[in-house]
């Protein structure tokens, strides 16, 4: 039954669609998985890789810690999402932290295993190629996006990316002002003067701690850079 659950995480997954059933009960037998209690870290930054991880139901963080201390936010990953995937590909150490937002379990494909697969098979090798362009493409925009918007403008494209049942906290996932701020690169301080000021405008609305789109189209104004 084991076997059949990874076969399908695995044909489901950009990386291994479409390959043969060959290579894929060979990933299949390299796959481990992996339950996580909220708050539980999945690895830390600096070690060593323990493989792609492959996220079946949940979700989690990945950030970075500062010299000074203050988390910063890359992403957050749900389910059917992959990370660690550098480290796989260039046999370095993890890059970022990753910790569970709410109970999680994820699947683990060995390094070494995708490392074989890799030098043998062309269209696997293509597929992670194609993929390493997207993540390329979407730090480029993270990069452009603070050099160019104010914090409130970040703040408003970011709302407007959120799951509405993630902000009012209907679910186990729940965006804090501190989780805000670390995944927009600033602090609790400058996110909380920043949906005052979007409160006012009559783009959202903040109640017990709770955010909700009141006007979307004035969210979307303020997610311009001229604002």
């Amino acid at each position: 039954m084991q076997t059949i659950q990874k076969l399908k995480i695995l044909a489901s997954n950009p990386y291994f669609r479409g390959l043969g059933e060959a290579s894929l009960n060979e990933l299949a037998g390299s796959m481990s998985l992996r339950r996580y209690e909220r708050g539980e870290v999945l690895f830390w930054e600096g070690d060593a890789c323990a493989g792609m991880h492959i996220i079946e139901t949940g979700s989690v963080k990945l950030f970075r810690i500062s010299p000074l201390g203050r988390q910063h936010i890359v992403r957050v990953l749900q389910e059917g999402d992959t990370c660690n995937e550098v480290p796989v590909f260039d046999a370095g150490l993890n890059p970022v932290n990753v910790e569970a937002l709410e109970e999680c379990t994820v699947w683990v494909v060995e390094a070494q295993a995708v490392g074989d697969l890799m030098r043998r098979d062309p269209e696997f090798m293509h597929k992670t190629v194609q993929n390493l362009a997207r993540m390329m493409r979407h730090l480029v925009q993270m990069v452009s996006d603070m050099a160019f918007f104010q914090v409130t403008n970040r703040l408003a494209r970011l709302i407007g990316e959120i799951p509405p049942d993630e902000l009012d906290g209907s679910t186990a996932v729940r965006w804090t002002q501190d989780q805000l701020a670390a995944r927009l690169g600033t602090v609790r301080e400058v996110v909380a003067r920043s949906l005052r000021e979007l409160e006012r405008s009559g783009a959202i609305e903040v109640e017990n701690r709770r955010i909700s789109v009141k006007d979307s189209s004035v969210l979307e104004q303020w997610a311009q850079p001229w604002n």
